[in-house]
């Protein structure tokens, strides 16, 4: 058996990032990666505009303003947000001005509108003196155009498809999701629609990765149900192969008369690295990779228990899911954080353990709770809510209550 951070580097290893690429809307780019840097095409703000209802001045007219002499000078236009000034500012005169307003030639200073009083039609008390330039957006003091404004390899939310707006791109060009194929191996399994007869239990790994791999970035192929058969496994996971970036089969990697997948992965040409990992639960876990003329397919034999699938899910195949994404570097590795554990830890010391529940920010500092009832791989029931697997080392057998543990965010 594999110790786990070698089998975690070893799959980093085989996986390669994809460079294909593609053009989409930008309505329909919001969680995709960055495949191109960004440059500025403007100056941001594009042109001086007030950041404050005010008045648009000369900071030497007014700069001896009190409210006990007062500064008046003549309101010789306004300006309201979308207007071209028509006027060039004059010693002794003001622009009415609103916020997000061009800056008129001439003015170089924001006087808001709380420090003035307006008299007459068209003259303006200045009460107080305001600092040289204030409330004045320059033009470029955000970015120059040329200046270099997203990177490749970001994650597009809210802040990055902003910026891509106000830049004008309504394209954007990303990263194509990985393809992952996902199968489900197994006589005792059936689908949602099919009536459950003694023995027989619903399939509900398909649906878990796939739901893990859509949360993860990439697209899942649902194959289904593939009998314990050698022939039919043969070509659904030749088929899986051919038609994906990563495939997952849970099922069929332990040592039993039925398991054929390690068989068949070598049959099929797959380069087999990992048969066993120093783990609880995932112990069993296939990893295999394919040569194509194209593209390089990682294969990972899952096993059949939900809890086990998950979790060889969490640890490794989501790293394999980063890095084949276009995330950079930075991203490839697993998400840890300490935490304090609320109740004692157990496990039998002979593999690392991973133990699942929930993680809260408590009193400033994050504190792991269990999941009750069993801790079995067979048992689904509780894994609702778990946000965090806790992680006991090999030759550890309890971490007490009320002292630090390693977590894995999920």
């Amino acid at each position: 058996m594999l110790p786990v951070s070698q089998a975690e580097q070893m799959i980093l290893d085989l996986v390669q990032p994809l460079r294909e690429t593609e053009s989409i809307d930008l309505t329909l780019a919001t969680g995709r990666i960055l495949a191109t840097e960004i440059v500025s095409r403007l100056d941001f703000p594009h042109w001086a505009n007030s950041a404050m209802d005010g008045y648009a001045v000369k900071f030497a007219d007014v700069r001896s303003s009190t409210s006990k002499h007062p500064i008046t000078l003549e309101v010789v236009e306004e300006i309201p947000a979308g207007y071209q000034p028509q006027r060039e500012i004059q010693s002794g005169e003001a622009a009415r001005i609103f916020t997000g307003a061009i800056l008129p030639d001439g003015a170089d200073t924001i006087v808001m509108q709380e420090h003035t009083q307006r008299v007459q039609k068209n003259f303006v008390k200045i009460q107080i003196a305001p600092t040289a330039r204030a409330f004045v957006r320059q033009q470029g003091e955000y970015a120059r155009s040329g200046d270099p404004l997203l990177t490749a390899g970001m994650v597009l939310n809210a802040p990055e498809i902003a910026i891509l707006a106000a830049t004008g791109s309504s394209q954007v060009e990303v990263y194509r999701r990985p393809r992952v194929a996902i199968l489900s191996t197994g006589d005792e399994l059936v689908s949602l629609e099919q009536l459950l007869k003694p023995g027989q239990i619903v399939d509900s790994n398909q649906y878990a990765l796939a739901a893990f791999v859509t949360q993860a970035g990439g697209v899942p192929i649902c194959m289904g149900i593939v009998p314990d058969d050698r022939a039919k496994l043969t070509a659904a996971m030749s088929e899986a192969i051919a038609s994906a970036d990563l495939v997952l089969s849970t099922g069929g990697v332990s040592v039993g008369d039925y398991d054929y997948v390690e068989a068949i992965l070598a049959e099929l040409g797959g380069d087999i690295q990992i048969r066993a990992v120093a783990m609880k639960p995932g112990k069993p876990l296939t990893v295999a990779r394919f040569e194509r003329s194209d593209r390089a397919i990682v294969y990972f034999g899952l096993p059949g228990n939900p809890v086990s699938a998950l979790v060889s899910c969490w640890r490794f195949v989501k790293l394999a899911l980063v890095k084949i994404s276009g995330l950079p570097a930075s991203s490839w590795q697993p998400n840890w954080i300490a935490a304090t554990t609320t109740e004692d830890l157990t496990a039998d010391g002979k593999r690392e353990t991973y133990l699942w529940g929930k993680l809260a920010l408590s009193d400033g500092g994050y504190q792991f709770s269990l999941a009750g009832g069993s801790h079995s791989s067979a048992n689904l029931i509780n894994l609702a809510g778990t946000n965090a697997l806790a992680v006991i080392p090999v030759d550890v057998t309890m971490l007490a209550a009320g002292i630090a543990v390693q977590v894995l965010v999920l």
